[in-house]
């Protein structure tokens, strides 16, 4: 610990005695009661709390979420990351100074103590201080229990400070030139900043609950590597016989959907840390968008935030969705956003793996809907390939604003989880390698989009299939089979796959107008070769990894 990291939380402990009124790790039930009291969220009819935001804060605010630029951690974070936007250490400590005052002048100021790790060996403490019972609830779904073994934790001695004030506003006149210049020219009032060696986050003006989360998943996310051991945003799942599985991938992927898997137990949906034990889930909870959500597409996700019991005992929060007088909620309408969200905790699903962990990953699913149409709906990487694809982590998008307008939008965001990953990315690019080799891990791309066309001609690759084709690759069915290299796109096509029509698995069989398909992999193989030079053109990625870029 340096000395200003001492006298800042020195600072921040001397605040928290001097106040008058600190409710500390109450029990849940008292935060509930006292969210509800203090009209910090309203009853629905069967016992949920919902609650709404400002609409400036109906998701996260990535231009106003900043990383501090000390020396100690400085080399190790990619500044050339659109998501990663440094502060001054002189500036952030006058945030600090500003949420000491904020702190001071709360007439409640509700702390827990709770972990980021379902392993205690990389557990990390985290005190979270605000003045509003339901972001302790939010907390209290999402965090996990602190640990009896807390001290064998690589983390005992590094307790990590989380001071959010959702309602507070940065001084626009004070911070004027220091952080983000709205397109009015006004200084923005928020910030969402993180001071890695300091072991201190702050949120100001964000009643987004998610900021809290990711801020202190991007924490792990930075910490954990230099612990050995690598950080995933994936969901993950176990088989009966302890084989466990991590699948990774963008919204609209049927990440959520897929690792819900009735044969398969759950460890979690967000982030999880693969160390040399094994597998362990960040969080304690879930945090669902819960848009259109319907009870018989996504039975354990509805019945978890809308299963009737005493408001006392329930404590899912329902963020920002239409309420109706009678307390009955519309999952339809999205005026007010379509980010919807409810937040719950794993408990609240029937079946889970209680502990969260599992062992090392017999195999690991990248999830893409390409709606070009022209990947296969399932290929095997190598290890290489596998790095290549981690690093790029594509998707596709529908522009869908304006009519008639079907064009695909490439989308590629490294890791799977850009905005949360902060190191440089050979750091999690090379772990991923190293692991796959040590544990024998099989890696596979499975493509939930379009066959025969792109979108607007072909069609979705039908989920009956997607869930064979994931089952054949989490059984090992597909160890034995023969492959083709597409050379255009690196990855490995089976020959066959289990209760998979043949004809669909190479996509160029799918297309009626083969040229028209040459055409349309062309147009995304040069994507990803454009998208990698101004990504990583400059990272020194290793030549053999640079091989398997599509359009390369």
């Amino acid at each position: 610990m340096n000395a200003i990291e001492v006298n800042m939380i020195d600072d921040l402990k001397e605040s928290l005695k001097k106040h008058s009124n600190i409710q500390e790790n109450l029990s849940r039930e008292s935060l509930i009661t006292q969210a509800v009291e203090n009209k910090e969220a309203v009853l629905t009819k069967n016992g949920s709390l919902a609650t709404w935001t400002p609409p400036h804060s109906t998701g996260r605010s990535p231009k106003d979420t900043y990383i501090v630029k000390n020396p100690e951690s400085e080399l190790n974070i990619d500044w050339s990351s659109a998501n990663n936007i440094g502060m001054s250490p002189q500036t952030f400590s006058m945030i600090y100074e500003d949420a000491l005052k904020m702190i001071d002048q709360k007439e409640t100021i509700y702390i827990t103590d709770r972990v980021i790790g379902a392993d205690s060996k990389y557990a990390l403490p985290v005190k979270t201080i605000t003045d509003k019972s339901l972001s302790q609830v939010f907390i209290d779904n999402m965090f996990r229990p602190v640990p009896n073994d807390l001290e064998k934790s690589v983390f005992a001695n590094d307790e990590f400070h989380l001071i959010a004030l959702p309602n507070n506003k940065l001084n626009k006149d004070r911070y004027k030139g220091l952080v983000r210049e709205l397109p009015n020219g006004e200084t923005s009032d928020i910030c969402v900043v993180v001071d890695f060696d300091q072991k201190i986050g702050i949120v100001i003006g964000s009643s987004y609950m998610g900021a809290m989360k990711k801020l202190m998943f991007t924490v792990m996310n930075y910490y954990l590597p230099f612990k050995g051991v690598l950080p995933l945003h994936c969901s993950a799942n176990e088989g009966k016989n302890g084989d466990s599985a991590l699948l990774l991938g963008l919204s609209g992927t049927g990440k959520t959907t897929l690792s819900a898997d009735p044969n398969r137990a759950l460890l979690g949906d967000d982030e999880h840390g693969w160390s040399n034990d094994g597998i362990f889930n960040f969080e304690n909870g879930c945090y669902a968008k819960m848009i259109d959500i319907k009870p018989e597409n996504e039975p354990e996700i509805y019945e978890a935030v809308m299963h009737e019991d005493d408001y006392t005992k329930h404590g899912a929060i329902i963020e920002n969705a239409m309420i109706y007088p009678n307390g009955e909620m519309d999952f339809f309408d999205d005026r007010f956003t379509p980010n919807s969200r409810a937040s719950y905790p794993l408990s609240f699903l029937k079946n889970i793996k209680e502990s969260s962990t599992s062992g090392n990953p017999n195999t690991i699913l990248f999830l893409t809907a390409d709606a070009y149409g022209v990947l296969p709906p399932i290929s095997k990487l190598t290890k290489e390939q596998a790095m290549l694809w981690f690093l790029m982590g594509y998707t596709s998008k529908l522009a869908g604003t304006e009519t008639g307008v079907t064009e695909p939008q490439a989308t590629f965001s490294r890791f799977f989880g850009q905005p949360f990953m902060p190191c440089n990315p050979n750091i999690y690019a090379e772990m991923l390698g190293e692991k796959m080799e040590e544990h024998n891990t099989n890696v596979f791309l499975i493509n939930t989009g379009w066959s025969g066309g792109s979108y607007g001609t072909g069609s979705r690759i039908k989920l009956k299939y997607t869930r064979a084709m994931v089952d054949a690759a989490l059984n090992g069915k597909l160890n034995d089979v023969e492959y083709t290299e597409d050379s255009l796109f690196h990855v490995n096509i089976p020959a066959s796959c289990e209760n998979v029509p043949t004809e669909i698995l190479n996509p160029i069989n799918t297309w009626e107008n083969k040229e028209d398909y040459k055409k349309t992999a062309d147009k995304l193989a040069q994507k990803f070769s454009v998208d990698f030079d101004q990504s990583y053109g400059k990272q020194n990625i290793p030549a053999a990894i640079v091989s398997q870029c599509p359009g390369k």
